[in-house]
């Protein structure tokens, strides 16, 4: 009998925690990406042209510029 109950709870456990990463898995794919700004650099693709390396560091550098003029505008202050 105590068997048959530590069965019955590790499957009630198990279903809840699918529930909870199915949840979870929703949550992560419904992200969206905050609106871009007209001042905000646009990030471009790299080009076909050069190696892995070279389209690395140019992802990088604009990347880096994004940020830095993301950091640059003022925040709003809610008053």
């Amino acid at each position: 009998m105590r068997a048959m109950l530590s069965l019955g709870g590790l499957l009630v456990v198990l279903v809840i925690i699918a529930l909870l990463a199915k949840k979870q898995m929703n949550a992560v794919q419904s992200v969206k990406m905050p609106a871009v700004h007209a001042s905000a650099p646009t990030i471009e693709r790299p080009t076909a042209n050069g190696n892995v390396q070279q389209q690395s560091q140019q992802i990088q550098q604009q990347f880096k510029a994004a940020t830095e003029a993301a950091m640059q505008q003022p925040r709003s202050v809610p008053e």
